[in-house]
């Protein structure tokens, strides 16, 4: 009898590794990023752990882990129609991502990207600095696992925070709640807005010139979703007529971003390479957290329920 396969597409620690192979000592397990290595296993995988998944058949998988957030990359539709489970690794970049939005906050409110600049020219200047973030309002778009850890810290800062998420339910730390069809009513009070949703038909350019014109012109907008969250055309055009005050910007429309996007070169831009999520303890939260809890549920013939996706809602 052929013995049970899970295909794992990255590297993984040693120690993480065994952590897997003692909840299934009689599987086979293929552990590579390289294509060439897996790709041949894959149509014969019951489970898979990994970002990339390219499968011709999809009789024999039963449960895909995926090691991101995300899960737009994948086959959604024919998992749907074949019953195959789709868990994410929401959770992951609570910590990371967060410190990542702060970071912009910070950096462009104490004009830390013009002082860099500056000391690699070395001007002394005192580039009319003058705002702060303490007691200021932040709106964060999208309160999950990174929206709540955010508004945990904002609340250090003394900072009134709204909170955007589809349910309306209250969440701690969070001083007020609206539902998406409020974002034009939240938008006008913020002096942060903060994107952490994901990609869905429902939130596809959720942003566009309308929610820009009704922001603060002093107001910075960040984004850590999904480049595909805005009309980046029109964020573009929000920044070049002064309608919002800058940007912290982690994901865009195409990736990498183009040379010629002139993003790249505003002074009130802060641009980074889809690294937000970006930590040293990335793959221990996936495999100790989320895949072996799950993967013990899921050997008992149970559903893998940390961060099980609902194919009706995209996530």
């Amino acid at each position: 009898m052929a013995k049970r396969k899970m295909v794992v597409t990255k590297e993984l620690a040693p120690d993480l590794l065994e952590q897997i192979k003692s909840c299934v000592p009689d599987w086979e397990i293929i552990v590579s990023k390289d294509k060439e290595v897996w790709r041949p296993h894959v149509n014969e995988a019951e489970v898979t752990l990994g970002y990339k998944l390219e499968l011709d058949d999809f009789s024999n998988l039963k449960w895909v882990q995926s090691t991101s957030a995300g899960i737009n990359h994948f086959p959604t539709k024919q998992f749907e129609a074949n019953g195959i489970l789709l868990n994410s690794a929401n959770g992951v970049h609570a910590y990371p991502i967060s410190e990542t939005i702060f970071a912009y906050m910070l950096g462009l409110t104490r004009k830390i990207h013009t002082y860099v600049k500056n000391q690699q020219k070395k001007i002394w200047h005192h580039s009319d600095m003058k705002l702060e973030i303490h007691e200021k309002t932040i709106g964060i778009i999208g309160v999950g696992a990174i929206g709540k850890e955010t508004a945990k810290i904002a609340k250090a800062f003394g900072m009134t925070v709204l909170g955007l998420r589809h349910s309306g339910k209250p969440v701690e730390n969070v001083d007020e709640m609206y539902t998406p069809d409020q974002l034009n009513q939240l938008l006008p009070r913020c002096d942060y807005v903060v994107v952490t949703l994901p990609l869905t038909n429902e939130t596809y350019q959720m942003f566009t010139a309308r929610q820009f014109q009704l922001m603060k012109p002093t107001a910075f907008f960040i984004n850590i979703g999904r480049g595909q969250l805005i009309k980046e055309d029109d964020l573009i055009d929000a920044l070049q007529k002064g309608e919002i005050a800058g940007a912290g910007l982690d994901v865009f429309d195409k990736e990498p971003l183009g040379e010629d996007n002139p993003l790249w070169t505003m002074d009130n831009v802060i641009v980074t390479p889809h690294t937000a999520g970006s930590t040293e303890y990335y793959d221990k939260r996936i495999v100790e957290d989320i895949f072996i809890p799950n993967l013990k549920a899921y050997l008992k013939g149970q559903k893998p329920s940390i961060n099980l996706v609902d194919y009706s809602k995209g996530y």
